[in-house]
């Protein structure tokens, strides 16, 4: 046999080999590739114990790949959309964006309450131990601490007035009693309303002793938890407390969203800045030299509303649903300054 015809018979052995592994081939390609895929092992390693070279382990390991030996599968729960989550952070230079899906009957819902489960599990995961964690007022916040089922021990201190005073039992302070209770760490709630008459008053509760030990730890809180609301009834806590006349004037300076008593515009420009003289709440400058701010709004209505925040640069991460993710993924160019906490406007 000559040369040339040497070739031709390595040629069609070598394609046939390419074609088909035999049972040594497939054993041996198995055994490498649980090794490396499910035990962790190094290629060297793999190569050291069945006497090859490392070169000869990455050869195998992609054949089983491409033979369909191996198949690797990325899985989260069926509730949580990755796809869509990864593409919101980036879009908005987020620290964690978290989208829940949500079934059709709830999609025009604000804040479903699955939200608030989600968004317990992620605390889990952000707050460590000696953290202080701030919960503000909100229907999710509120929803989020009833499913809480682990937290390091941390203190826990309300970040809001309550929207009712008469229901502060069922609200923020429970809010905030509950996660405390699941840390074992102190609660520093408020009981007092959000939104008070004048300034005066306003004033004269914050220098209350039990609410001036809460203001005390706003500069600690290295987690906070906040809710978002649109500038119309049911869906904004603000809104709702403020008489016609009130509504009118701030939606006259374009209002888009509100969060802890704060006022957006639709480019996250805080506007009607003088309403927050006459509420118990966090201070904006506040809000953005915390660490980690977590908002949970959900739902299509609220869609504008936490594209106004989401630019405003407070918030660092989000927990929402699918049908508002849609909305804020062509929600007009997507901000220059991604997560930019720095002051723009002078806070």
């Amino acid at each position: 046999m000559n040369s040339s015809e040497e070739n031709a018979v390595s040629g069609m052995s070598a394609g046939r080999s390419a074609m088909r592994m035999g049972p040594a081939e497939l054993v041996q390609a198995a055994a490498m590739a649980r090794r490396f895929y499910l035990e962790g092992k190094s290629k060297i390693q793999i190569a050291e114990e069945f006497g090859v070279s490392r070169f000869k382990v990455a050869r195998v390991l992609e054949t089983a790949l491409e033979r369909d030996l191996v198949r690797i599968e990325i899985r989260v729960p069926a509730e949580l959309d990755a796809e869509r989550s990864d593409a919101l952070r980036a879009r908005y230079g987020l620290r964690h964006a978290v989208v829940v899906e949500s079934p059709a009957e709830a999609e025009e819902s604000p804040d479903p309450e699955n939200l608030g489960e989600v968004a317990a599990d992620l605390l889990g995961e952000l707050v460590d131990e000696g953290d202080v964690l701030g919960l503000a007022w909100g229907r999710s916040t509120i929803h989020m601490a009833a499913a809480l089922d682990r937290l390091p021990p941390c203190t826990v201190v309300q970040l809001t007035g309550v929207y009712d005073a008469g229901t502060a039992e069922r609200g923020s302070v429970e809010a905030v009693r509950r996660a405390a209770q699941v840390s074992g760490g102190d609660a520093h709630p408020i009981y007092a309303p959000m939104l008070l008459p004048d300034a005066a008053t306003a004033t004269a509760l914050r220098n209350q002793t039990g609410i001036a030990r809460a203001f005390e730890h706003f500069d600690k809180v290295t987690v906070a938890c906040v809710s978002i609301g649109s500038w119309e009834p049911g869906i904004s806590t603000v809104h709702d407390m403020l008489s016609d006349e009130e509504r009118a004037h701030y939606a006259s300076l374009g209002v888009a969203a509100e969060m802890s008593a704060h006022l957006f515009d639709s480019d996250g420009r805080r506007v009607g800045r003088d309403l927050g003289e006459r509420c118990i709440t966090v201070k904006a400058d506040q809000l953005r030299r915390i660490p980690e701010v977590v908002a949970i709004a959900g739902g299509q209505r609220k869609g504008p509303a936490i594209d106004a925040v989401l630019r405003s640069g407070l918030v660092t991460s989000l927990v929402t649903d699918t049908s508002a993710a849609d909305y804020l993924m062509t929600a007009g160019p997507a901000p220059k300054n991604a997560l930019n906490r720095s002051d723009p406007d002078g806070v």
